[in-house]
């Protein structure tokens, strides 16, 4: 009972405490019902403090590897991110695939000095993390993992990069996947529209559009993968971003030991992509009669982020469709009721035309009244032209979002370590907002009628034959895509 008397007592002196100051914060914090603002026009705020963005360092080793270094000391962690200079678009057609291989195999397969399934248990073992790939534009490979295993983790990772053993049961396994994969490439109508849209604006001659089929995965050896890491993987084809807690005296002369003795590869200069000069304008449809909705896409070749156009574009952009507010989802999605998900702009790629499109999915019956809405709202941004409020409004929502875009060492090292690899200033990052903030409401305007020109679209509707017909018979020209898979080599 004295136990009991004791833990009530104190219970209620707590709850004492608690009413206590909550009666004192109440006091401090009430405000006259006079100095109250009865307007939202009326609130003041203090002025945000100024962004101050941290600037890499730059060191070029020796042998011509780039090296970008941020130290950042708040967790003892270490990270590192590997550019190289490879991808999918530098394939030959009959060996389509191997890069995504070569990139998957690089971790899996091991390395002259341990196997990969003993590359696993170190890393678990040292709660690290090691990961390769190689996409469309580059190749990529990346660490993570406390500060005193470093050196150790570093080694091995620069043993993945120069000496990689591509063990054949590890490539059996990856290739196994991708033939998984291209069995299922026409499953979703999303990845058909994305793939045969692309097809159209590059043209089926460009590496941009490839895609691999059990013939080509079938056709890559182990030989065929060493070579073409042979061919790319060279210190002076590298740029390596390194951020966390670190000394930066001492990551070099880490970085040295373990990539200093790399010989330098020949200077080679990549062979051409070709992408089609022009879109061809028209309809196009792929029936997949597996659907209840029909997916639209219409557009062109976009630009560069070096075309004189690029910061215009990006208000354009989100003007267009970068809010619910926008005009895309406002007209279209909120009015009109013709689709949950609608988007559109012009792309931006770092050094290829990205793809001006505005794509939609609805019902089947509503088909043609979205292809309408579409090219309406696109005609809408030329004979209706963004407003000064319009302009000034998408200024500050990306000026606002941009904080977030650099709230963190690694974010703003991965920006950096992408203009090295494109070759774009070091200071782009530094003028974006400059930028942005420069752009004039005539400008915008002047973009949106340069960019967004509908009589030129190449307009592709994906869904089923009876649900889309009406909409399609207006059209006295369709070109119908062959989405069909090709099947394996005879005896495979």
């Amino acid at each position: 009972m004295m136990e009991r008397s004791r833990l009530v007592n104190s219970f209620k002196n707590q709850v004492n405490g608690l009413v206590g100051i909550i009666v004192l914060l109440t006091v401090h914090m009430a405000v006259p019902v006079d100095a109250q603002v009865k307007q939202v026009e009326e609130l003041t705020y203090l002025p945000l403090p100024e962004l101050v963005i941290p600037e890499p360092e730059r060191v070029v080793l020796e042998n011509g590897m780039v090296v970008l270094f941020l130290e950042d000391h708040e967790l003892p962690l270490v990270n590192l991110s590997a550019f190289i200079r490879t991808g999918s678009r530098l394939e030959s057609q009959d060996k389509i695939g191997i890069a995504s291989l070569t990139g998957t195999v690089l971790r899996t397969g091991g390395t002259a000095k341990q196997s990969g399934d003993a590359l696993d248990e170190f890393l678990e073992g040292k709660a690290a993390m090691i990961e390769t790939n190689i996409g469309e534009t580059e190749g990529n490979a990346s660490m993570s993992c406390l500060t005193e295993d470093f050196p150790e983790v570093l080694a091995v990772f620069s043993d993945i990069l120069r000496t990689p053993a591509f063990a054949p049961e590890k490539l059996q396994i990856a290739k196994n996947q991708m033939m998984a994969g291209i069995s299922r490439q026409n499953d979703d109508p999303g990845d058909i529209l994305s793939r045969e849209f692309k097809k159209l604006i590059y043209g089926k001659s460009s590496p941009y559009t490839w895609v691999p089929t059990y013939a080509t995965i079938l056709s890559i050896t182990p030989n065929d993968i060493a070579n073409w890491h042979a061919t790319y993987f060279h210190p002076n084809r590298i740029t390596l971003g390194l951020v966390g807690d670190f000394q930066k005296d001492q990551a070099i002369a880490l970085l040295n030991k373990v990539f200093g003795d790399w010989p330098k590869g020949p200077e080679v200069k990549d062979a051409h992509v070709f992408i089609q000069e022009k879109t061809p304008a028209g309809v196009f449809y792929v029936e997949k009669n597996d659907m209840t909705q029909a997916k639209i896409a219409m557009g062109y070749q976009g630009i560069r982020r070096d075309h004189p156009d690029y910061y215009s574009l990006v208000i354009v952009n989100q003007i267009l469709s970068g809010s619910f507010g926008a005009r895309l989802f406002s007209n279209v999605r909120s009015k009109q009721g013709l689709a949950y998900d609608v988007h559109g702009g012009v792309g931006l790629q770092w050094d290829y035309p990205g793809m001006a499109i505005l794509s939609m999915s609805t019902k089947t019956q509503t088909t043609g009244r979205g292809i309408d809405a579409l090219i309406s709202e696109s005609r809408n941004m030329v004979s209706n032209p963004p407003t000064e409020g319009e302009v000034a409004d998408a200024k500050a929502s990306i000026l606002n979002s941009f904080v977030f875009s650099v709230d963190s060492p690694s974010k703003v090292l991965g920006k950096y370590l992408t203009y090295e690899y494109y070759g774009y200033p070091s200071t782009w990052l530094k003028t974006f907002r400059h930028g942005i903030e420069q752009v004039t409401v005539a400008q915008v305007r002047d973009a949106a009628k340069r960019h967004l020109r509908p009589e030129d679209f190449a307009i592709l509707v994906v869904g089923p034959r009876e649900g889309t017909k009406p909409a399609l018979t207006r059209y006295k020209t369709i070109q119908e895509l062959d989405i069909r898979i090709p099947d394996p080599p005879a005896g495979t």
